[in-house]
Parts: structure tokens; C-alpha cells; sequence
């Protein structure tokens, strides 16, 4: 798997509270979802603790400011499994980008104080089928 910076939305980012990724990918006003997936890797690097589940929203907007952002999908992931190494079934950015494009990250639950996430754009996803 080739990770780049420049293609990251979060970087080990510590989420606490709910919160953006921190970055926001300017992608173009063009469909990037037709043709070869373009794949995006979501991994929780910490364990969470204290919440009861997490949301990964992807978002898109004509716009970095997201004053009219449109949700894309969206995953909630119960707190037994946000440990470290658990990988998010969103293996592709979706349809619908409008040119920008950035995570969020909605806590259910109390504010957890230790958890992490890498999240990006990346080429070639290490897994196999017997993985899946």
C-alpha cells in the first residue's frame, strides 16, 4: 500500500470529540468515482476508549469552507471494535465529488480521551481475499 501526504484527510489524527479530518482534499470539479476505484483506507491507529460508537462521514462541497456540504456516505463503527488495526468497510471514495473532499468524525457516546485514525487515498489496499 502507497500512502502519500498530499492524499491524506487524517494523520493519526486524535479524535476526542467530534470532529473534521485535517485535511481537505481538493480533487477537482470532475467525477473521480467512474472507471478504476480511486481507494481510500480508514484505520483506527489507537484504541478508543469510553464511547459507545464511531461515525466516518465522507463529505464533498463545491467549496472549502463546506457551507453546503453533502454527506456521501457514512459508516458507524461500535466501540469493541475501534482498536488499533481495525479497517473501515469504505474501500472507495463514492460517487458525487463536487471538488473538495474531507472526513467527519461523529462520537456517540461519552468523549473518548485516547483514540486515533489514518485515513487517505491510497494505491493498492494490502489485503487478500481471504481478508474480506
Amino acid at each position: 500500500m502507497i500512502l502519500d501526504e498530499q492524499g491524506l484527510f487524517s494523520n493519526n489524527q486524535k479524535i476526542t470529540g467530534t470532529a473534521v479530518s485535517q485535511n481537505i482534499l481538493e480533487l477537482g470539479k470532475r467525477e473521480i468515482a467512474f472507471g478504476t476505484p480511486v481507494e481510500l483506507f480508514i484505520q483506527v491507529t489507537e484504541d478508543f476508549n469510553n464511547l459507545t460508537s464511531l461515525s466516518i462521514k465522507v463529505q464533498t462541497s463545491l467549496n472549502d469552507d463546506f457551507d453546503a456540504a453533502v454527506d456521501l456516505i457514512e459508516e458507524t463503527i461500535l466501540a469493541a471494535k475501534l482498536k488499533k488495526g481495525a479497517v473501515s468497510s469504505i474501500k472507495f471514495l463514492p460517487k458525487g465529488n463536487l471538488g473538495f473532499m474531507r472526513l467527519v468524525y461523529t462520537v456517540t457516546g461519552t468523549a473518548p480521551s485516547t483514540g486515533a485514525i489514518l485515513a487517505g487515498i491510497v494505491d493498492g489496499i494490502q489485503e487478500s481475499f481471504h481478508n474480506q
